[in-house]
């Protein structure tokens, strides 16, 4: 006999797989998250407009000290900018335009669209982060298993004092430290950009190792801080995972200890650490303010400040909207993993 689901039409049976879709535990989560996120954004821009506001001056005061320029150049632009309208004024015409037309306005200092800029530098800073998440989990998590797996032995009094040493170290230091070995060891490692002069000229394979000779000390920069901590907490983790009663009695029925280690400890292990996936690329992405500056790596954090610096209003209100978006992404994807990854784990008890 044929089944009740066959004998319904083609249209029935799509129209049930997408009520199961929509009425689905994650569709359900992703739409509360990003209700969620909606709110976070709004309120985020708020603040962020009038904190930049609150500066003293604007993007025409350097205009304003040049006695060349007449008062009715100056009243033309700052019309012309809005700079003449009440602040709310201003973010209300703002966030009217984005949510209409997608439009973040014009930068004052580029005289384009500031999300046209930001397009140009997202790959740049998405790559730096990226690869200082993956250097930093290649590392921290092999050594965070060592440690566990010696605890109170010379290999764990080892890596927890060199775990210790590196959180001691904040990004600001690290990168000036790191600018002080490519000094000493010029033209070993790049300072400056993302490729070098000679990029174009190279194929395929050339160009993508010049990036990643340009990656290095960034990369390092970023990553040391962040290794440290995420080595200490799968240390931590991993031995609370090998005192459970179930490790006890897989130890007992005689399993080799390396699958009792990384085949029934480390996976219950590491669920908690992918749930900081999410702070752990917020993390980097406020950290690559300082390294893209130290190594004018050409991404979000140096646009940024450079925007700050000359008070370009929109190009800043751009740059935090999309670094917003970018953490609130990296946190919903961090929850999916985890529930991806342990099934026990329900989405609707996440918070």
């Amino acid at each position: 006999m044929s089944s009740p689901t066959r004998q319904l039409s083609p249209l029935t049976r799509a129209a049930l797989t997408l009520r199961d879709f929509t009425t689905s535990e994650t569709t359900l989560y992703i739409i509360k998250r990003l209700i969620q996120a909606l709110i976070t954004l709004l309120l985020a821009t708020v603040f962020s407009f009038l904190v930049v506001q609150l500066a003293p001056g604007d993007f025409l005061t350097p205009y304003r000290q040049n006695p060349d320029i007449s008062p009715e150049t100056l009243a033309a632009l700052e019309q012309q900018y809005r700079l003449d309208q009440p602040v709310w004024d201003q973010y209300l015409a703002w966030l009217q335009q984005v949510v209409t037309k997608f439009n973040f306005g014009m930068s004052f200092a580029y005289q384009r669209p500031a999300l046209e800029i930001l397009w140009e530098r997202v790959p740049n800073t998405i790559l730096l982060s990226a690869a200082s998440l993956f250097v930093t989990w290649a590392i921290a998590i092999p050594l965070g298993i060592v440690s566990a797996v010696h605890q109170n032995r010379w290999p764990d009094r080892f890596l927890r004092v060199f775990s210790y040493i590196g959180q001691g170290f904040p990004t600001i230091i690290t990168g000036l430290l790191l600018l002080f070995f490519a000094q000493l060891t010029a033209p070993l490692f790049p300072v400056g950009g993302r490729t070098s002069l000679y990029h174009e000229d190279l194929n395929f394979i050339g160009k993508i190792l010049d990036v990643a000779w340009h990656l290095i000390l960034p990369t390092l920069a970023l990553s040391i801080t962040s290794f440290a901590g995420l080595q200490r907490l799968m240390r931590g983790q991993l031995l609370d995972v090998l005192r459970q009663d179930y490790i006890q009695t897989a130890r007992a029925k005689g399993l080799p200890e390396n699958k009792v280690i990384y085949v029934h400890a480390l996976r219950n292990a590491i669920n908690p650490l992918i749930t900081i996936l999410g702070f752990e690329f917020a993390a980097l992405l406020s950290g690559s303010f300082i390294v893209e500056n130290y190594f004018s790596w050409p991404g979000l954090g140096k646009l940024t400040l450079e925007a700050v610096q000359a008070q370009d209003l929109y190009l800043i209100m751009a740059s935090l909207v999309l670094g917003a978006v970018m953490l609130i992404v990296g946190n919903l994807l961090a929850d999916l993993a985890l529930s991806f990854v342990d099934p026990r784990i329900k989405l609707s008890r996440l918070n």
